[in-house]
């Protein structure tokens, strides 16, 4: 029986409750598909999304999981709200709680923020991505992924290249993966990569050809220069001649390994076009199972409050 009213990180998760949200996407990923599979099961509910920072992918991601659910959805716009005239993070918060949001969707570039929000509000949040924290849901969608074609986690060599500093996905991956028994690589320019992704669970390297070796699946990671500071390395060209993932590497990893990437990708830089395109990726997959993943989530979400006996 799920009982958690917020999912704001991977971290506190237990396999258990993991293994129940990709189950539970499962059998979503067939209303994706087939209209007339999809039921009203949380009509009158509302999901609210909160963006502080853009986004393409996440935001609609949510928004169609929500509407195949039938619930009421709505998108606070932050350039036209009262956060324009100075209310804080928490009135805000707290004003759409009293509206009756039974789901707030947050992104935001402060780490901790869905957190907050999450103890002060009767709502229930989901974390769409916080600072360099954590994006659970991606995670998410990534294991999804991996076990829907892998069939398992345990033994997996799970290689995740590129801005490891910045991503949260990678934070993410790395709680995920390492709790359900995979073995998680970190690899990337030094100056991207911070050593201390050790006490999570996760080996580091710079090494991209011992890290790529006999890999069963490949995470490429979008370059995040909206939070880099300058000199993390000379300019794209040798970011991608460096580190970018093209055949010449892939040949080194296991026959069958997938290739993935959170998106939007960076043609030419994190990845080739022909890798992106090609038999082993599985890019446009992870995009439509986020959609079952995050139904899976609203979904469970619900089942929490009633089973906590929160109302708004």
């Amino acid at each position: 029986m799920w009982n958690r009213k917020d999912l704001v990180g991977l971290k506190d998760l237990s396999q258990d409750q993991i293994m129940e949200i990709l189950e539970l996407a499962k059998a979503m990923r067939e209303k994706i598909d087939n209209k007339e599979a999809r039921k009203d099961s949380l009509k009158k509910f509302s999901v609210l999304t909160l963006f502080y920072e853009n986004s393409t992918r996440t935001k609609t991601s949510f928004t169609m999981a929500a509407e195949f659910l039938g619930a009421d959805v709505n998108d606070l716009g932050i350039s036209t709200s009262s956060v324009k005239k100075g209310e804080s993070l928490i009135d805000t918060a707290k004003n759409l709680d009293q509206m009756g949001a039974d789901i707030m969707i947050m992104r935001h570039g402060m780490t901790g923020a869905p957190h907050l929000i999450a103890k002060n509000c009767r709502g229930s949040v989901v974390n769409a991505g916080d600072g360099v924290n954590e994006h659970p849901t991606q995670a998410l969608l990534d294991m999804f992924t991996i076990h829907e074609h892998k069939g398992k986690f345990q033994g997996l060599k799970i290689v995740i290249i590129g801005d490891i500093k910045h991503s949260r996905v990678a934070r993410s991956n790395v709680f995920g993966l390492t709790k359900m028994g995979a073995n998680v690589v970190l690899a990337g320019p030094s100056t991207m990569i911070t050593s201390n992704m050790k006490a999570l669970g996760a080996d580091v390297t710079s090494d991209l050809n011992a890290a790529v070796k006999d890999a069963d699946v490949i995470i490429g990671l979008r370059i995040q220069l909206e939070r880099q500071k300058a000199g993390m390395f000379p300019d794209i060209r040798e970011y991608s001649q460096l580190f970018g993932i093209n055949k010449k590497l892939l040949s080194l990893a296991k026959d069958d390994v997938i290739v993935m990437h959170p998106g939007p990708v960076n043609r030419g830089v994190e990845m080739s076009t022909d890798i992106i395109d090609g038999d082993n990726s599985l890019i446009l997959d992870q995009v439509k199972n986020g959609v079952a993943v995050r139904m899976a989530v609203i979904k469970l979400l619900m089942e929490g409050r009633k089973n906590n006996g929160i109302t708004n």
